[in-house]
């Protein structure tokens, strides 16, 4: 097996896209084109890879260095741009420490959604002795180079690819294109963009240019025909990357029902990360998924949620419009659960089995043992909450004292009243009860009555003040 070099192509300004941001940094699935591509290439296990930057250099070599890839990663400089091919050239130094016995294979930065396996056949194809191109048949192959093969032979070996500005009518007929991605004898291919000239309609460097001087070595040329077009779509505008996006959703979608999710709207669904769902769970519309997400059986998630790296276990509802994040921390929601509606699970909540979080109750880096319940307008913030404790509505953990957080002890059959403080650190023993409107500084002891507010005073025949006449 020879070893394989990427090369992916990043140095595109992307005027079309009409924004500040480099074109391979816009987002598909929560994830920046380039950073699909570069995990693609990690897929394949290659010796090194090569990252060509142009526009916008900086911003997009700082976001690539950023990402845990595990790669040997380089990157070269194309400025000015000149072409495809003068950008591999750019490339080749960065590879040059590197035997020539090797396989380099050739990507775009704004093509995100290339297979594996895909990408390994064609690297087969090429065997380390042939230039390989993967190809697609288009209805309409207007605006793509065009495949030309031997005389009357739809299947040998490829001559040329004719860019479509240079290409003759009876040329503009053929519906074979050439999708941008190819896999070259890393010797031949340093020997073949020394010769790569510019004289064309575009006065650029065509890397395409090389399989005419491969045919003319003596090289085979060979095609990998694939038939998914989703794989070769690249992005140029933001409308390109809308419709790209929807097909991906729609993959994903098709993908969990074919294991059995019940999605109300299949339309209306977003991945943006993993999702992996049990048995029967159910999930409404307009439900956003990132990072790390696990459902376990019969979870029914309700409209308008946003879940961010969570578990949830089996059994458990999420109710509509909440909003769970668990970022590096994580979340997680134990069985049977209730959650929401607008509730707010933050990083570092553990729910368990049974827990029930209301509206507009916000847990963060808390536990919750089974069966505890805060149902309304709550706040939990670095505090341990015993089983079956009742947390009333109005009610908060003052967790932080503009320096330091502190921790919040709840244990077992609290009770805690409505508009309550609790100024942590403390700690409220098993079975107390807090009064309604206290504010408790102190450790309250276990099965008492804990009450800190002011006394009530009636004022009898009291009369409110009056406007004065005018």
């Amino acid at each position: 097996m020879s070893a394989v070099d990427v090369v992916i192509m990043a140095a595109g300004k992307g005027t079309r896209m009409k924004s500040r941001l480099p074109k391979v940094l816009h987002r598909l699935a929560g994830r920046a084109l380039l950073g699909h591509v570069v995990d693609t290439a990690a897929g394949l296990k290659p010796r090194r890879v090569v990252v060509i930057t142009g526009h916008g250099a900086d911003e997009v070599e700082a976001a690539v260095s950023a990402w845990p890839t595990g790669l040997d990663l380089k990157f070269a400089r194309q400025s000015p741009q000149l072409g495809t091919g003068h950008a591999v050239q750019q490339a080749l130094p960065a590879l040059a420490d590197l035997p020539d016995d090797g396989i380099v294979l050739v990507l775009s930065g704004d093509v995100p959604l290339t297979r594996i396996d895909t990408l390994q056949a064609l690297i087969d194809a090429s065997g380390g002795d042939k230039l390989a191109l993967l190809t697609l048949a288009l209805p309409d192959p207007t605006g793509y180079g065009r495949i030309v093969r031997e005389a009357g032979s739809p299947d040998g070996h490829v001559q040329a690819i004719v860019e479509h500005k240079d290409a003759s009518e009876a040329q503009r007929a053929i519906n074979e294109i050439y999708s941008g991605i190819m896999a070259a004898p890393a010797a031949q291919l340093r020997h073949w963009l020394g010769r790569v000239d510019n004289r064309n309609a575009q006065g650029e460097y065509y890397l395409t240019d090389i399989v005419k001087l491969a045919v003319a070595d003596g090289v085979a040329v060979v095609a990998h025909r694939i038939t998914d077009e989703l794989q070769v779509a690249g992005v140029n505008s933001p409308v390109q990357l809308a419709e790209l996006e929807r097909a991906y959703q729609r993959g994903r979608a098709l993908a969990l029902m074919e294991q059995g999710v019940r999605l109300a709207d299949p339309a209306r669904f977003d991945v943006r990360g993993t999702l992996e769902c049990g048995q029967d769970v159910a999930i409404d519309v307009n439900c956003v998924f990132e990072g790390r997400v696990t459902l376990g059986e019969g979870v029914r998630i309700g409209a308008n949620c946003v879940i961010a790296n969570a578990s949830i276990a089996a059994g458990a509802v999420i109710h509509p419009f909440t909003h769970i994040d668990g970022e590096q921390a994580g979340v997680t929601v134990g069985e049977g659960a209730l959650i929401g509606p607008f509730a707010r699970l933050r990083p570092g909540a553990r729910l368990g089995a049974e827990v029930h979080i209301g509206n507009f109750v916000e847990v963060k880096n808390s536990t919750l043992a089974a069966g505890a319940k805060a149902n309304h307008l709550a706040y939990l913030g670095d505090a341990s909450v015993g089983e079956r404790v009742n947390y009333g509505a109005g009610s908060i953990t003052a967790n932080y004292d503009g320096a330091n957080k502190h921790r919040t002890v709840i244990e077992a059959d609290v009770h805690v009243g409505s508009n309550c403080v609790l100024v942590a650190p403390i700690t409220i023993g098993a079975g107390g009860t807090v009064g309604g409107g206290s504010t408790l500084t102190k450790d309250a002891p276990p099965g008492a009555l804990s009450v800190a507010r002011g006394r009530q005073v009636s004022i009898a025949n009291w009369s409110r003040p009056k406007k004065a006449a005018k």
